[in-house]
Parts: structure tokens; sequence; C-alpha cells
């Protein structure tokens, strides 16, 4: 994600800041040019722009602090482009629910701004029954509700921003990593092979060649999966354990980990980070020197991420945290991301 700035004082903004720490002046996130608007806290009755001296009003969901995005005064719209995407959203008398809700809501924005600066074609599906939407529910006295995606609904449970039980769960499916923004980005990714691959019949041979088979049946393939595990030798062709149940779930979690990469290099390019580390070979050496969404050849993201998951997963152990990305990405991993990168090529 880019940086930003308060356009008052010019102080570092996160992408979640409701104010500028430093000054005070309100802040808001418009998406239509992917910029941080500043806002004079000592204004009442308008929300007017440091400057561009123009009016905008803030999404509905601002009275619950968990959106700071900003829409034009004149809109017709009360919620803005991200949460327009919530089909349901939990009980929020309950206080555990709302902070959970919260931090559901961090993880869902950035996946919206990260699928505009794809590219891709958002809408959804409250208005248009070709979209997706998110139901963020508590699982209650139906066992059978769990997260997933079907035609559109992207069902995220409550309980997976509980860091205690996702840690728990991470641990009892022998997973290195389980983040919210990894599950959304999961999901989605299953809505976007229904949009990206089944309806274009080249794209489809390519990742039958790729990625298998999806024909093969999905419900026996998970039983399987479950029953037996990951096949010998996994790691040689796949991302993930889960990534080998099924060609599904090989393309979701491909999905997820190529958006991964791209945040994260992306990320480091508006920082100007350099990895330069000291008595080392140059396979640890790099310079961020471009926005990986303006780059053609998926390989010269890779051979940047790899120096630069290594310094941070460095960082992360120097204070006693887990790695940041607990991967080794192989070639035949590259291959699928590269089929990835070059279908969305076209969507910048």
């Amino acid at each position: 994600m880019k940086i930003f700035q308060c356009g008052h004082c010019g102080h570092a903004l996160y992408f979640e800041n409701h104010l500028c720490e430093n000054c005070g002046h309100l802040s808001g996130f418009r998406d239509t040019d992917r910029k941080m608007l500043t806002f004079n806290p000592n204004t009442q009755t308008a929300l007017i722009s440091d400057r561009e001296q123009r009016e905008y009003k803030y999404c509905k969901n601002k009275i619950h602090e968990v959106c700071n995005w900003v829409i034009d005064k004149d809109s017709d719209e009360e919620f803005c482009t991200a949460c327009q995407f919530n089909r349901t959203i939990p009980n929020l008398t309950d206080v555990n629910n709302y902070e959970k809700w919260k931090e559901l809501e961090i993880a869902k924005h950035r996946l919206i701004y990260q699928l505009q600066k794809i590219g891709l074609s958002l809408s959804s599906k409250i208005k248009d029954n070709d979209g997706f939407c998110f139901d963020f529910v508590t699982q209650q006295n139906d066992p059978s509700l769990m997260t997933g995606h079907a035609n559109g609904v992207i069902t995220i449970l409550l309980r997976e921003a509980d860091a205690i039980l996702r840690e728990q769960m991470r641990k009892q499916f022998l997973e290195p990593y389980r983040t919210l923004i990894g599950h959304l980005r999961h999901e989605v990714g299953h809505y976007y092979w229904n949009r990206l691959i089944l309806t274009d019949k080249e794209a489809l041979s390519q990742f039958r060649s790729i990625f298998g088979d999806e024909r093969q049946d999905y419900g026996e393939a998970l039983k399987a999966y479950y029953k037996m595990g990951a096949p010998e030798y996994w790691q040689n062709t796949f991302i993930s354990k889960y990534a080998t149940s099924h060609p599904w779930e090989d393309w979701a979690e491909t999905w997820a980990h190529y958006l991964h990469i791209m945040d994260m290099v992306e990320t480091a390019y508006f920082f100007g980070v350099d990895v330069k580390p000291k008595n080392l070979d140059d396979e640890t050496t790099t310079k961020v020197s471009f926005d990986p969404y303006t780059e053609t050849d998926f390989s010269a993201i890779v051979d940047v991420s790899i120096p630069l998951s290594f310094a941070v997963n460095s960082i992360n152990r120097a204070m006693g945290l887990q790695d940041v990305y607990p991967f080794v990405i192989r070639p035949a991993v590259v291959e699928k991301m590269t089929f990835i990168h070059q279908l969305l090529l076209p969507k910048r």
C-alpha cells in the first residue's frame, strides 16, 4: 500500500487513520484516486478538504469508527464503495461482536483498495447479481455455517477475528499463517475464478494445464484431503498444504499469496526500501525500485520479494514474533502466480 500524508501538516498517515495524530485534522480516504484527504476539525457544518476546498461526507459506517472513506457531499450513496459490499454485519449490541467486526472491516477495506489498484471490476451483489458481497456473521447454533464463498456471497465467521481462537485453529490445521486479510483474499479468489476463468475458454484451458482439472468432484476431493492430508513433497508444486486438495483451492490459495506479495512489494516501494545486508551474498540484496502493479514481468517482482521477506521475517524474529511471510516460493508456484499476473495485466 502507498504512503499517505496529512494535507494540512504533511505528517505521515496510516490508511486507517481517522485523524492526523500530529495536527488533529480529520482524515478520510477518497477511493476514486486513492488519496487521503484531510479536513479542519473545527468546522462543524461542512467537511471541506484542506487542499482542494471541496465538500465531502463520511461513509455512514464512520459512526461506528470502522470506516474513514469519504464520498462527494451530493452523492445519493450513504455508504462508501467498500461498505456497499456489506450484506450482513453482526449484532453490534454485543461488544465482542463490534470489536471483531472492526478488525474485519480493516482487512476488507485493504482488500477493496487492492482490487481497485489492480483494476478489477467491482460490483456489489446487493445491486448486481453478478457481483459479490460479504456476510460477517456468528455461527450461533448452526454448525454448518462456515467461512467460504458461494455464488458471490463471501461468508466470514466473526470468530476468525478472535486472535486467540485463530491461533488455536492455525495450530490445529498445522498452518504456518492464518490472518483475516488472508481469508478475504482467498475467498474473493473463488469469486474471481468464476469471473475471469470460467467465462473465458482460453483462460480455462490454460488454468487446467497449470492447476489441474477442476471438474473432479470437489466434495470428494476435500474428504480425501482431510483424511489423507497433503501428498509427500507437496512443497515442490503448491504454496500450501490446503492448495493440494482441489484445483479450485490451489487457485484461491495461489491468488491470495499473489495478492500478499503484490501488497508487500508495493508497500516496500513507497517506503523506498533497500535490502543491503552486511557480509551476505547478492541473493539477499535488493532494491525495490518499481511499483509492482506497473511491472509486466512477474519474475522481477518475485526476485525482490524473496530478500524483502527474508529481511522483514528477520526483524519479526528479533521482536519474538512469527515470520511475516513463512513460505518458500518454488518455480512451479511462480508459474501459477505468473499466470495470474498475466491474466490481470489487461485490467490495469
